[in-house]
């Protein structure tokens, strides 16, 4: 049943996304792929030889497709939309903490333009849905920075299934027609996440995080419960989260006081 939500759709038509971004066409420079490494590799060498802030790779499938720690991220046309977004910002890369929270902001405000319910973020770098008390994974975003004297270029990765995956998946994970009520045209959603995308990155370079904190906050899945932090040959921590500062470190509330939270290379869970 599921499948048939999903328009069977091929290659991203430039065209037809142009006429869907409207006025915000002229700001992205959208290149389609059948097929590559890497849609943030093939953006970063595309980047080394002067590509424009705006450029976007979008790929149907991806044979080294990268996620956070290491993992790897699948694609496939008819079930994920799979796309990397060259930014770039005044200052070096300490200036940019909490670039990849306002990120999620602007994913699930496209999701939820798109009609989606049940759309979370969680911290630092998930979109998450949810479904009665339980969450699965819809979306992951993996940010790539390096700086020069001319400032700081971010490559945004993003990865969305848009049909729940199938097969040995290391967390739950969820698909975008489980939370839409209308079918899937994959034209509509990258139009809408660059749309949103556009509208944070300009509030991010002005503001910085803490333009959006409230907004992220809004989302937070685990907002003022009970979790527990966990990182590779520590012990758990265990708190209450408060949300995110104004720089997007994770702040848990300890029987010791608030901790903060700033490396990307542990894993939240609900206690």
């Amino acid at each position: 049943m599921l499948r048939s939500k999903i328009r069977r759709m091929t290659l991203i038509d430039p065209v037809l996304l142009k006429a869907r971004l409207a006025s915000l066409a002229g700001r992205f420079d959208v290149d389609a792929l059948d097929e590559c490494d890497s849609t943030s590799s093939e953006l970063m060498r595309r980047a080394e030889r002067g590509a424009p802030s705006g450029s976007v790779v979008v790929a149907d499938r991806q044979s080294a497709g990268r996620g956070r720690r290491g993992r790897s991220w699948l694609s496939s046309p008819e079930s994920s939309l799979t796309f990397s977004l060259l930014w770039r910002f005044p200052g070096n890369a300490a200036s940019l903490s909490g670039l990849s929270l306002a990120v999620g902001v602007g994913l699930a405000q496209a999701m939820e333009n798109l009609g989606a319910k049940g759309v979370c973020l969680k911290w630092p770098n998930d979109v998450l849905l949810r479904s009665g008390d339980d969450f699965a994974k819809l979306a992951g975003i993996l940010i790539e920075l390096s700086s020069d004297r001319r400032g700081t270029q971010a490559i945004i990765g993003i990865g969305l299934n848009l049909a729940p995956p199938t097969g040995d998946l290391p967390q739950p994970a969820a698909g975008l027609s489980q939370a839409c009520p209308q079918p899937i045209d994959r034209h509509d959603v990258l139009a809408a996440i660059l749309g949103q995308l556009a509208a944070v990155l300009d509030t991010f370079t002005v503001n910085r995080f803490f333009g959006l904190k409230m907004k992220w906050q809004q989302y937070h899945a685990w907002q003022d419960q009970a979790v527990q932090i966990l990182g590779d040959g520590v012990d758990p921590k265990r708190g209450r989260c408060l949300g995110v500062d104004d720089d997007g470190a994770l702040l848990l509330e300890t029987a010791a006081g608030i901790e903060r939270i700033f490396s990307g290379d542990v894993s939240l869970r609900r206690a």
